[in-house]
C-alpha cells in the first residue's frame, strides 16, 4: 500500500514535469525565440568559453561543466541531504516492520503501522520534493546553451577532432547510431565532472557552515 502511494505521488510529479517540458519545448520551438537564444548564447558564452573557435572540444567540455556546476549548486541548495537520508532509512524500516507483521499475522501491529503510513509518506515527499525544483531552472538554461553549441560548432571552419581510436571525427557524426558526437562528448565529461562536484557539495551540505549560509539565503 505504501509503495503504491509512493508510486502514485511520483507518477503525478513526473506528469507535471512532462507537461512542463512539453510547454517549454513548444515555446522554444518558435524560430524567433530560437534566434534570440542563440544571440544570447553568443553574447554570453562566446566571450567566456568560445576561444575564438580555436578549441571547440574545450568549449563543449566547459559548457558541460557550467551546466553541471549550476545543476549541482541548485540541487544542493534545494535538497536537504540529511533529511532525505533519514527519510529513506525510515521508509526502509517501516516497510520491513510491516512485512514482518504481515508474515506473523499480527493484525494489530499492521493496523498501528498503517495509521503511521500517511505521516511517513508526507515526510518522504517533503524530503524528495526539493530535488525536483532545480529542474525548472535547468531546463530553461540547458536548452539555450545546447542551441548555442550547435550554432557555434556549425560555424567552425574545421569541425573535426581526434580521439585515441580515431582521427578526424566530426562533431556532427553519429558514433553510436544515435546522438551526435558533440553531444556524447558533452555528456561523458559532464557525468565525470558532475559526480566529483556533487559528492563534494554533498559533503559540504552536511557542515554547519553550509547550514548557516543556507539559512541566511532562505530565512
Amino acid at each position: 500500500m505504501f509503495k503504491k502511494m509512493n508510486d502514485k505521488a511520483q507518477g503525478s510529479m513526473l506528469l507535471y514535469m512532462l507537461v512542463f517540458l512539453f510547454l517549454i519545448f513548444f515555446v522554444f520551438s518558435n524560430p524567433t525565440i530560437q534566434v534570440a537564444m542563440i544571440q544570447f548564447g553568443q553574447a554570453v558564452f562566446y566571450p567566456i568559453i568560445g576561444f575564438g573557435g580555436n578549441y571547440p572540444v574545450l568549449t563543449v567540455i566547459l559548457a558541460g561543466v557550467i551546466v553541471v556546476l549550476l545543476s549541482s549548486l541548485l540541487t544542493n541548495f534545494f535538497t536537504d541531504w540529511k533529511k532525505m537520508g533519514e527519510s529513506q532509512e525510515t521508509t526502509k524500516a517501516f516497510q520491513k516492520e510491516i512485512q514482518k507483521a504481515r508474515r506473523e499475522g499480527n493484525t494489530n501491529r499492521v493496523n498501528k503501522l498503517m495509521k503511521m503510513q500517511p505521516e511517513i509518506f508526507k515526510k518522504q515527499q517533503e524530503a524528495s520534493s526539493g530535488s525536483m525544483k532545480p529542474m525548472i531552472f535547468l531546463i530553461i538554461f540547458i536548452y539555450p546553451i545546447f542551441m548555442w553549441l550547435r550554432f557555434f560548432l556549425a560555424g567552425l571552419p574545421h569541425y573535426y577532432f581526434t580521439v585515441p581510436w580515431a582521427s578526424n571525427v566530426s562533431f556532427f557524426s553519429w558514433p553510436f547510431g544515435f546522438g551526435q558526437a558533440w553531444i556524447w562528448l558533452y555528456l561523458i565529461f559532464s557525468m565525470v565532472v558532475g559526480q566529483i562536484i556533487r559528492q563534494g557539495l554533498k559533503l559540504i551540505s552536511w557542515s554547519n557552515w553550509w547550514k548557516n549560509v543556507k539559512s541566511r539565503i532562505r530565512p
